[in-house]
């Protein structure tokens, strides 16, 4: 590797770079200025004592890890390290040090150079995988300040406990209540949750419905302890959450609250917050949708079938994910917004460590709250797979509408749209088509179609970007879409082989004359694009009509010279000098 930023980037959080950095790397490190992994540390005005170096240390080893630079001052400036050993800067002695005054040691790494003509005391830092304090207690985090630069500022306990729970580490849901009772359980909840078994045949554990409340509780990693039905003696938030009376939620997890709302413009029609257990609002979140949820039927041959607003399998999914991926340890509401033209649906917490806007799609489960997931996935209420994204993603291309939209999430919420709005009932119509039990469509299949039918075409990158796959898996899965003649493939000089819509798929659609709309579209649109050019400046050389259209030199030749050939432009001058303008006596206002 490079530089430690290469490294940085390409390694993950918790593997040590163990670099050693030159010069030129520490000169451009500091010339972007303090970073949330680069922290800078003047000594100019006074030493950097030995207390301030370590809780920097634990700082950003609470974070992401990074460098922290000793004798760079605020503004960039390098005014030099002070020596901290009498004549001489020992690192190891520094590493000594700070492995006895942090807890968990911190493995950092330790250098002295000579940058500018000032020794610089560079040590990087790995980010850690459990809460690092000095021996003294303090703990630091690393955050971005009000202003938008980043900051130290002390690490509350709930705060360790929801980073633990995002890189996996710690389950918030499996931690012993020590003042949850067993009367703190509502019997009516219990029942609820056996009928929800029931109502879930294919999906449910149905040995759970043979078992006591008590065994029930043990079963699904609620609570141990106890025997028999006499009770659990130790009870889990996850126990109180998804079976817990109203007051003893409020009273034991004061975190959890769901609103549904309902939203026409500015105007707010409901505004509905609850502390029910999970299941209870489970279902009622289900029967508010159903009652709001409209469908129009279309005719498949003789058979009718609906077409709804929204999906309910995907609702449900992407509901449930928020209710058991969401941070308990944060104050906040899950949000469910009913809106004229989308559901959105909050979450305290972002994404988990490893999942992201760039493989969630791809990535492998990983629940916040592995107790309370595991509980929904044996009650029914998500799948057992964990792949409950592909039913969000189903939920809304199948039934003609764009895909799930998670863009809004954030390092603290995850955020997800699911558009409304009328639906594209031909492609809808064309999905229901196509399945088969020996062949159904699958969400990967429903991603492209849905963007060729969009966009007109797609080349292999985009579809790598779009499926958060490599592109031979892109490639093959464009190919077989060939095969079944849904798609067409083109050869393109620049973007290589794109795929469009085949004229079967546009005649099943409806709309027969846009297949070859799509496939003039471009010489058209370059035509004109070109004569507009020559309109506004007078003339265009190759180069230019190759950059304005983003074609390559051959295909700007071949456009320019059936424009020459219809008389709608002239070549002027040879080779280089070579140019195309409008003929003598043409209406330069009309291209």
């Amino acid at each position: 590797l490079a530089s430690y930023a290469v490294c940085r980037r390409f390694l993950p959080s918790w593997l040590h770079c163990h670099l050693m950095l030159t010069e030129s790397q520490i000169t451009r490190l500091v010339s972007k200025g303090e970073l949330f992994d680069v922290e800078f540390k003047g000594e100019e005005r006074e030493a950097l004592n030995d207390a301030e170096l370590v809780e920097t240390v634990v700082c950003l080893a609470n974070g992401r890890g990074g460098v922290l630079l000793v004798g760079v001052e605020d503004d960039g400036r390098f005014t030099g390290a002070r020596l901290r050993h009498g004549t001489i800067t020992d690192p190891r002695r520094v590493e000594a040090l700070v492995a006895n005054r942090t807890v968990p040691s911190v493995p950092a790494s330790y250098q002295v150079l000579n940058v500018q003509g000032s020794d610089v005391f560079a040590i990087e830092i790995p980010s850690m995988q459990q809460p690092v304090a000095t021996s003294s207690g303090i703990a630091k985090r690393r955050a971005i300040a009000p202003d938008g630069t980043p900051a130290c500022v002390p690490y509350h306990f709930y705060e360790m406990q929801a980073a633990q729970a995002n890189r996996g580490a710690q389950d918030y849901s499996s931690l012993t209540l020590p003042n949850a009772k067993w009367e703190d359980l509502d019997p009516l909840e219990f029942e609820r949750l056996r009928q929800t078994i029931q109502r879930n045949p294919g999906r449910a554990d149905r040995s759970l419905l043979a078992l006591s409340d008590s065994e029930l509780v043990r079963t699904l990693g609620l609570g141990n302890g106890g025997e028999g039905t006499t009770g659990v003696d130790r009870l889990h938030v996850a126990a109180i959450l998804l079976l817990g009376r109203e007051e003893a939620i409020r009273s034991l997890v004061p975190t959890h609250e769901v609103a549904f709302q309902v939203l026409s413009g500015t105007r707010v029609v409901v505004n509905d917050f609850f502390r029910w257990p999970l299941v209870r609002v489970a279902e009622e979140f289900d029967s508010r949708f159903q009652a709001r949820n409209q469908e129009v039927e279309i005719l498949i041959g003789p058979v009718r079938a609906g077409i709804p607003d929204y999906s309910r399998d995907g609702f449900r999914e992407a509901l449930h994910n928020a209710l058991i991926h969401r941070d308990y340890t944060q104050l906040g509401a899950v949000h469910m917004q009913w809106r004229d033209d989308n559901i959105k649906i909050s979450n305290p917490g972002g994404f988990v460590e490893g999942v992201s806007l760039d493989n969630l799609l791809v990535t492998a489960p990983k629940p916040r709250n592995p107790v309370l997931a595991e509980a929904f996935k044996r009650i029914g209420l998500v799948e057992r797979t964990g792949r409950g994204i592909d039913a969000v993603y189903e939920g809304q291309l199948r039934y003609g509408r764009p895909a799930p939209d998670y863009s809004r999430s954030s390092n603290h919420e995850v955020q997800v749209v699911l558009p409304g709005g009328p639906a594209n009932l031909e492609l809808a119509r064309w999905f229901i088509k196509q399945e088969s039990p020996e062949s159904p469509v699958t969400v990967e299949e429903m991603i492209l179609v849905n963007a060729v039918e969009r966009e007109r075409r797609l080349d292999i990158s985009h579809a790598s970007e779009l499926l958060q796959r490599d592109e031979p898996f892109a490639r093959a899965l464009l190919e077989r879409l060939v095969e079944r003649g849904a798609f067409e493939a083109h050869e393109n000089r620049r973007l290589g082989r794109t795929y469009s819509l085949s004229a079967a798929t546009y005649r099943a659609l409806g709309d027969a004359a846009a297949y070859a709309r799509n496939q003039e579209f471009e010489p058209i649109q370059q035509e004109q694009m070109v004569l507009q050019f020559v309109t506004v400046h007078g003339k265009i050389t190759r180069r230019d009509a190759a950059d304005l259209c983003k074609i390559d030199s051959r295909d700007a030749r071949a456009l320019l010279a059936r424009l020459v050939r219809r008389g709608e432009l002239v070549l002027q001058g040879q080779k280089r000098g070579s140019y195309y303008e409008r003929p003598p006596g043409a209406d330069l206002f009309s291209p």
